[in-house]
Parts: structure tokens; C-alpha cells; sequence
């Protein structure tokens, strides 16, 4: 396989993985957001209430980080699918950020983390828009005569 089509495969994966997790963390907030209120709503007492905030509390907090977790995995995918100036740490980010969820998380963050970190990887993002002969050994000719002696002595 190309480095294109590495690229576009580790972008198409970070942004499934993400998007299934946004859709089960949004699944959850909605669930436990709705308990929440129900405990508020349907208690007498500052005990029940107070049980309803706290999951309300929770749910929000929940919100914060699964958008950040997510967010960074969908981003990134997004940025190497398009090819982005800035999609090698976008997807390192988002690779790393994928492990933490097992298996399937970890097998997308390892094989972007793979490609990213990898020879492919480099040449496509860091050496892009560079001449390759900046970056290749010289051809240095060892059969070529010495140079002429310095002239100032």
C-alpha cells in the first residue's frame, strides 16, 4: 500500500472509532441526563433531589470529556483524510487518545500511531513541499582527484 492510502485509511478509522463513541456517549448523557431529572422532579425530599443533581452534575461532566475524547479522534481522522497541514499531530493525538478504548480503539490508535510514526508517515508529512534531494545522502564521487592545495602558504 501507498502512503496515500495508509493516510486515508487511518483518517476513515479515528473517524469511525470517534463517531461510534460520540454516538454511544450521546446515547448515555440523554439516558442518564433523563434519570436525572426524573429523580428531581419526581422526589419529595432534598435527598432525591439532591441524587438528581448530582447525576445531572455527572452528565455534564460526561459531556465535557467525551466531546474532548471524541472531538480530538474525529479531527484528526477529518484533518488526515483531507490531508491537512497539521493532520500528523492532529492524528497522533487522536491515535494515542483511541488506544485508551480496548480492542478496537487500541488496534485503530496503534496502526495510526504505526503509520504516523513510521517512515511513510514522516516523508508524507514532514518532508512535504521540500525537495527529495534535500533529504537524500549526497552521491559523493571517490574517484574524483584531491583538491588543488591551498594556494596561501
Amino acid at each position: 500500500m501507498t502512503a496515500k492510502e495508509h493516510n486515508r485509511l487511518v483518517g476513515i478509522f479515528l473517524m469511525a472509532h470517534g463517531g461510534l463513541q460520540a454516538v454511544v456517549m450521546a446515547i448515555l448523557t440523554v439516558v442518564y441526563g433523563v434519570l436525572g431529572a426524573a429523580m428531581i422532579a419526581g422526589s419529595r425530599n432534598n435527598e432525591g433531589r439532591t441524587v438528581g443533581a448530582f447525576f445531572i452534575v455527572a452528565v455534564i461532566v460526561m459531556a465535557i470529556f467525551s466531546i474532548l475524547f471524541t472531538g480530538s479522534q474525529i479531527l484528526g481522522g477529518y484533518k488526515l483524510f483531507k490531508e491537512k497541514p497539521n493532520a500528523r499531530v492532529w492524528g497522533i493525538i487522536g491515535s494515542i487518545i483511541s488506544c485508551l478504548s480496548f480492542p478496537l480503539g487500541t488496534a485503530v490508535g496503534v496502526y495510526g500511531m504505526w503509520f504516523l510514526f513510521g517512515d511513510m508517515g514522516k516523508q508524507m508529512y514532514l518532508n512535504a513541499g521540500m525537495p527529495q534531494q534535500m533529504f537524500q545522502q549526497p552521491n559523493y564521487d571517490y574517484q574524483q582527484q584531491p583538491p588543488p592545495p591551498n594556494s596561501w602558504q
